[in-house]
């Protein structure tokens, strides 16, 4: 089956084209999950319900630009609603302040994607939502503000926040493995 042919089966409701879109798109959806996520339960939970969403407004879909692009937008979306749902906050947070230092180019390049993922994983909630929005999906720091409730300056405090804390983290952990 085509990929159109399967979104036009999940329109009517069928259930085996239901089957094949999650059992295809799952993985790589799971994986932003992970990105907004705490841990591996809650990204499940965020999958469910992005794929929930995504049977009950697939008939929304035009048939314009890429299908997994559409579904990566209701993901985010969905992940976003339900961290609102935690009464995330977005203030610095003093104790983790960190020095600007910068971080090593080998540092990053010797590190693999999961390693990555599980240093952005380990940021506070506010810096990690921003530096997803901002450097993973590409949202400007107004778009966030706006799907967040926050001021643009609040977004770049937190993105810079974030990016100096992970660098710490990489620093860390290249001291930690060599």
């Amino acid at each position: 089956m085509t990929e159109q042919e399967i979104i036009k089966g999940c329109i009517q409701k069928k259930v085996a084209c239901q089957r094949l879109l999650f059992d295809y798109y799952a993985g790589g959806l799971m994986t932003v999950c992970l990105r907004y996520a705490c841990d591996t339960p809650e990204a499940e939970d965020m999958l469910q319900e992005s794929f929930i969403r995504i049977f009950s407004s697939i008939h929304q879909y035009r048939f314009e630009g890429s299908f997994e692009g559409w579904m990566k937008r209701v993901v985010v979306n969905v992940c976003l609603r339900m961290l609102q749902k935690k009464r995330i906050e977005f203030t610095g947070i003093s104790a983790l302040e960190i020095n600007a230092d910068a971080t090593q180019p080998q540092a990053v390049s010797s590190l693999t994607e999961d390693e990555l993922v599980k240093l952005i994983g380990n940021l506070p909630d506010g810096y990690r939502i921003v530096f997803n929005l901002y450097v993973m999906e590409g949202y400007n720091h107004e778009e966030i503000a706006a799907m967040l409730g926050i001021e643009p300056a609040t977004s770049r405090s937190q993105l810079m926040k974030a990016r100096r804390m992970l660098q710490k983290q990489i620093l860390l952990y290249q001291k930690i493995v060599i």
